[in-house]
């Protein structure tokens, strides 16, 4: 079932919920058919939220349900129903008001927002607006107080009901014609919807003439912020800033903000010059920290003589370095904001430095890393080279470092008793085998091993005469040192046989030798007790 509301912004068409909703539906259908809500007042309208109505005398605090009026004020209220639930979540439903524990009377509301979540539970839905939903925009734009309530009056003015499926109640009457607004219904407004309200009214020429400029450069910022020269119509310059002109062009910033300053602190002295030239433009802007400075300076410093020149003072009307955040969010200077940027340019340096930096050492860990792996894998897989077979004199010399001295001692008196018997010039049988084992042809190789050895390139300089030359004396050399071999060698065949004959005569020696070292070893023996206990 529909029913329209007729009200001073345009009409709403409303669906109602009479099946989940039989009963309260019945009440604000009856109230309707009655008459009951024309030029009720729309007394609180809260943006993005409700638009609330259906008390006669607009309070807020009065209302009744269709029983209250035909049967008296004790059926007041009556209990709605609770279920099934319906929640607010839409823009556009109608609800009725409860006054606590489900009790209903006349009031009821619009939704102007989403998913309004607080009011589940406690108010009842029993219908929707299918029809009008540029009317609901216009309420929730209405200019209000601090209370809600609106300056300029919103009011139902009819209501319209296309298909009523209820009986009347008992007693119920319907009127016959829409009736005429009593003054009780017209209490608690504000501004009439059609009255005109007359700006001019008690007002001098002098204010008269101040408000139509006002209203001239309010249009004519609106025409700057469609053609896109303002952010904003509303924008204002900011009140702390002087602009000074009819400046000498010999003055400078310093000059201006050493003049200035006497009237408070100021951030910034700027005078304007040419962005090819560099000369002065003869205007300047002064900013102040304190808005009363600005005020103080302004009222002291027009018609100054600095340099030569009268200036003139004025409260600066540029907005150049002032940039709207947008609606409801408020302006900031341009200069406060470049400040931000650089810090942040600042810190993104600081932070992509810090960023190489890191990226530098772990590469610098990672190669030091790859080398230890490979050095670990070269020492692994590192095999020694073959050692060379010793010889008999080596291997006699490596024995001879893990011979105990006992044993050395024992070795040193056999080898006495063989020089004793060889006439003191035997040498040990492994010295002689080495002794022996150079021969001629091993001298030649070796010769000519060393003939082989790679130079330097220094050396491969050297003329091949020079090279002959030391080949030949090397030559030289060798068959020298071979013909003295020679001769050593007959040598010692002729002391051989000598020791031959005289073997016999060196027996008994060496049996005295034997026995006089045994006792040299006893006493050294008894020397080393001694010693050891005397310590």
């Amino acid at each position: 079932m529909s029913v329209v509301i007729e009200t001073t912004l345009g009409d709403l068409t409303v669906d109602l919920f009479i099946k989940e909703r039989p009963l309260t539906c019945l009440n604000f259908l009856k109230l309707c058919k009655l008459k009951f809500y024309n030029y009720n007042l729309f007394h609180s309208i809260q943006h993005g939220f409700i638009a609330q109505t259906g008390d006669p005398t607009g309070s807020g605090h009065s209302g009744t349900s269709i029983w209250g009026v035909i049967e008296g004020p004790h059926k007041r209220y009556f209990e709605g129903e609770a279920l099934p639930k319906i929640r607010h979540t839409e823009v556009g439903l109608l609800s009725m008001v409860s006054s606590g524990g489900n009790m209903i009377g006349s009031q009821f509301f619009f939704t102007l927002g989403q998913d309004l979540t607080s009011l589940d539970g406690v108010h009842c839905v029993i219908g929707e607006v299918v029809e009008g939903h540029d009317v609901l925009r216009q309420l929730n734009e209405v200019i209000c107080d601090e209370k809600y309530r609106p300056y300029k009056d919103v009011r139902i003015t009819h209501t319209v009901i296309l298909e009523d499926p209820f009986d009347d109640p008992r007693g119920f009457r319907e009127p016959t014609r829409s009736p005429s607004p009593t003054p009780r219904r017209l209490q608690g407004g504000r501004i009439a919807a059609d009255e005109e309200i007359d700006d001019t009214q008690g007002k001098t020429e002098e204010e008269i003439t101040e408000i139509l400029q006002d209203q001239e450069a309010k249009a004519r910022a609106t025409i700057l912020e469609i053609v896109g020269d303002l952010p904003d119509a509303d924008i204002a310059p900011p009140e702390n800033v002087l602009f000074v002109c009819k400046l000498n062009p010999v003055t400078t910033d310093d000059d201006l903000e050493l003049i200035f300053s006497r009237f408070g602190k100021i951030n910034s002295c700027e005078v304007i010059r040419d962005q090819t030239t560099g000369a002065s433009l003869q205007y300047a802007f002064v900013e102040f920290d304190e808005q009363k400075s600005c005020e103080d300076a302004y009222f002291k410093m027009n018609n100054v003589l600095i340099d030569d020149r009268r200036i003139h003072v004025d409260f600066s009307q540029s907005v150049s370095k002032v940039k709207w955040r947008g609606k409801g969010r408020g302006v900031y200077h341009v200069k406060e904001e470049r400040k931000k940027q650089d810090g942040r340019k600042d810190e993104n340096n600081f932070s992509n430095e810090r960023r190489r930096d890191d990226e530098r050492s772990r590469r610098n860990q990672d190669f030091r890393r790859r080398s230890r792996e490979r050095s670990h894998e070269m020492r692994r897989n590192y095999s020694p080279p073959a050692a060379p077979r010793r010889s008999d004199s080596s291997r006699h010399h490596h024995n001879e470092k893990n011979r105990s001295p006992a044993q050395r001692r024992g070795d040193s008196s056999r080898y006495a008793n063989d020089r004793q018997r060889s006439g003191g010039r035997s040498r040990s049988p492994q010295r002689n085998s080495t002794r022996r084992s150079h021969s001629r042809s091993d001298q030649i190789a070796h010769a000519s091993r060393r003939s082989r050895i790679s130079r330097s390139p220094e050396r491969q300089r050297v003329s091949s005469s020079q090279s002959n030359g030391r080949d030949r004396k090397r030559t030289e050399r060798v068959e020298s040192s071979s013909s003295e071999r020679e001769k050593e060698e007959k040598r010692k065949k002729q002391k051989r046989n000598k020791t031959k004959k005289s073997k016999k005569s060196r027996t008994s020696s060496d049996d005295s030798s034997s026995s006089d070292s045994q006792d040299y070893r006893k006493s050294n023996k008894k020397k080393k007790k001694k010693h050891k206990k005397d310590r």
